[in-house]
């Protein structure tokens, strides 16, 4: 995938040295740490607090609302690239949302706009109510590329982020050891990325962004390089990591099944300019079981119904 630049030029900027530039951007950032209860340990920088545990009785309210935006680009023949058309859209605080569209509706552009990296031409996108300026540490991408330090072992790539905020090497180490463990890297802690396959440096990636505690996981085609046994084997991981913490997550993908597995809400975007087609609660129970659901006849119709909507929108697009 490539990701837009800010508002100027061609919107064709490649993940490599871009997501290293806006992955250093963040981890800068100053952000609290926290321990919490459900299994997941993140050692705090004051011991004392701790996360409050999430509650099936807590009503869930918005943590992104994203209003009438568009997006649009300067070509390198000077000429305008509508990418997003009058996007409205609200994420409520614990849900995994992806969002699932043809190449070039805009999805990337869409998710850089709410990570602050890229400024919408027109409407607003707000983080807990506060217009979005910039990248923050409440928000943390992962991106498809893995954009690791390769003169950082997997440990010192995941303390990279604490130790930059001021958490004493003890406590970001200890934090780290945790999170590599969570995310099933035990025994990899002094391997450098060149050592590692795809998928293991995935990993690094989000025990990396997930060491800083943001708020709101991006999460940019992040299994869309790896094999397919490899990429099933990290969506269940993720969603593991995701019943534990309830973090809320937007999820770009253009797989069908990945988005059901995985999602709350899939939301479907239009052929370009993107514009939302259409957002599908997707009802089915957690946790949940790639065994079992393959089996369910709520998840087959859920990816039968979403791929004629990319059926149609490929039709569509051969007729104009």
């Amino acid at each position: 995938m490539k990701a837009p630049q800010n508002g100027r030029g061609s919107n064709d900027v490649s993940h490599g040295c871009e997501n290293r530039r806006l992955s250093g951007r963040l981890l800068a950032k100053s952000v609290p740490y926290a321990k919490a209860s459900d299994g997941m340990t993140v050692v705090s920088a004051r011991p004392s607090e701790w996360v409050r545990p999430v509650t099936s009785k807590e009503p869930a309210s918005a943590i992104i609302e994203i209003d009438r935006v568009s997006q649009v680009f300067q070509t390198s023949a000077r000429r305008d690239h509508v990418a997003l058309s009058d996007i409205s859209l609200t994420i409520e605080e614990r849900a995994f949302v992806s969002i699932l569209g043809p190449s070039g509706c805009g999805k990337s552009t869409l998710l850089y706009i709410v990570g602050g990296f890229v400024t919408p031409t027109s409407g607003a996108a707000k983080m807990k109510g506060q217009a979005i300026t910039g990248p923050g540490p409440d928000r943390g991408p992962v991106f498809q590329e893995f954009a690791l330090f390769p003169w950082k072992t997997v440990l010192g790539n995941v303390m990279y982020g604490p130790r930059q905020q001021g958490v004493r090497a003890t406590e970001a180490e200890a934090q780290s050891l945790a999170l590599i463990e969570m995310v099933g890297l035990k025994g990899y802690e002094n391997f450098y990325p060149k050592e590692l396959s795809g998928g293991m440096k995935q990993r690094v990636a989000l025990a990396r962004t997930l060491a800083y505690h943001p708020e709101v996981l991006l999460m940019d085609e992040p299994f869309g390089a790896l094999d397919a046994h490899t990429r099933t084997r990290l969506q269940n991981d993720l969603l593991n990591i995701w019943e534990r913490d309830r973090k809320t997550v937007l999820f770009v993908t253009h797989s069908v099944d990945e988005a059901v597995f995985l999602s709350d809400k899939v939301v479907m975007m239009s052929k370009s300019p993107g514009r939302i087609r259409e957002v599908i609660d997707i009802d089915l129970p957690r946790p949940r079981r790639r065994s079992e659901l393959l089996l369910d006849p709520r998840y087959q119709k859920y990816v039968v119904d979403i791929e004629r909507m990319f059926d149609e929108s490929d039709e569509a697009g051969i007729a104009s």
